[in-house]
């Protein structure tokens, strides 16, 4: 089921169970992929569930940064709201790679691109990305890269 759909249907779930906190989220997650499509297709467009996946990790980014300055500032109360839409959003992100999967597929790239160095870290990051699908942070890739290539 295109991850559209499967929107729409958690969110008929959510107002039916009155989970208020998945409603929220789900409106706000449905907007924000709407406006990519926008931005990215004109009025009309549909974004392709990788690109939905992209605007979900946005989405969790803010909520991740969010967290963290309400943890520092002494607002764990607003904090816990942000933890509980987080928890919302990962339902819709594919599973993340492991380590070993993420070590092993950095190798594999870099082996195929012949890349030696720093210089190389931009096309061996375009293809990973390509690969990686969404399954594992680029902060992590990119650090694994670098542990790499000197």
């Amino acid at each position: 089921m295109p991850l559209s759909q499967q929107l729409t249907e958690d969110m008929k779930t959510a107002m039916k169970a009155k989970d208020t906190v998945a409603l929220s989220v789900i409106r706000g997650l449905k907007s924000a992929i709407k406006y990519a499509a926008i931005e990215k297709h004109g009025a009309e467009g549909e974004l392709e569930d990788t690109e939905a996946i992209a605007v979900i990790r946005k989405e969790l980014k803010k909520r991740q940064d969010s967290v963290t300055s309400y943890e520092a500032g002494g607002r764990p109360d607003l904090a816990a709201t942000e933890k509980a839409e987080i928890a919302v959003l990962e339902k819709y992100l594919p599973a993340a790679m492991t380590a070993d999967e993420m070590e092993t597929l950095v190798n594999t790239v870099i082996l195929e691109l012949g890349a030696t160095s720093k210089k190389d870290m931009g096309n061996v990051m375009k293809v990973l990305g390509e690969r990686a699908a969404g399954r594992a942070d680029n902060r992590l890739l990119s650090a694994e890269v670098s542990k790499r290539l000197s």
